[in-house]
């Protein structure tokens, strides 16, 4: 019997048509990595670590998948690269962008992969999506829940919901 994992991701783009850019992301992660049990809405969010760069669209998705945290992060880059994803520069505008947020509850460090992810607690932009769709999620490293962090949280740069709702 295959094992299956529960992970949740955060997608980001601020180039092109945001929205196509995410509705490809999300069917390519349906093709390749396993089904999308959720998904938040579309947040528009300042970018985050490097300004003076167009506004992102993020939202958060958790998906069911057969493959370990490696293979997935492995299949995230193919997509990320299959959608154009440039990688020369840290923090810069891109087509896409797709994070492992958790994956089940691991605590993974290593030079090619950290669960969860590093700035979680950190990013308002990760938090108020993935609390939209997990705010009892507890975070296996600091042991709070997403609402405990998004609370908790000193960023205070703008992230608001576009008005649709987008179900890729």
């Amino acid at each position: 019997m295959m094992t299956e994992h529960i992970a949740y991701l955060l997608l980001g783009t601020n180039l092109g048509n945001r929205t196509e850019n995410l509705s490809k992301a999300t069917a390519a992660i349906r093709m390749f990595l396993g089904r999308v049990d959720s998904q938040s809405h579309i947040y528009e969010t300042e970018p985050w670590g490097k300004p003076h760069q167009p506004n992102f669209y993020n939202q958060a998705i958790k998906i069911t998948t057969p493959c370990s945290p490696l293979e997935t992060l492995h299949l995230i880059k193919q997509v990320e690269f299959l959608l154009g994803r440039d990688n020369a520069e840290k923090w810069a505008p891109r087509i896409i962008d797709i994070d492992i947020l958790f994956f089940d509850e691991f605590a993974i460090e290593s030079p090619v992969l950290t669960i969860p992810h590093a700035h979680i607690a950190k990013r308002k932009f990760t938090l108020e999506p993935l609390k939209e769709i997990a705010p009892d999620l507890v975070h296996p490293v600091l042991q709070k829940t997403i609402t405990e962090l998004y609370l908790s949280c000193s960023d205070e740069l703008t992230v608001k919901a576009v008005d649709a709702v987008y179900q890729f």
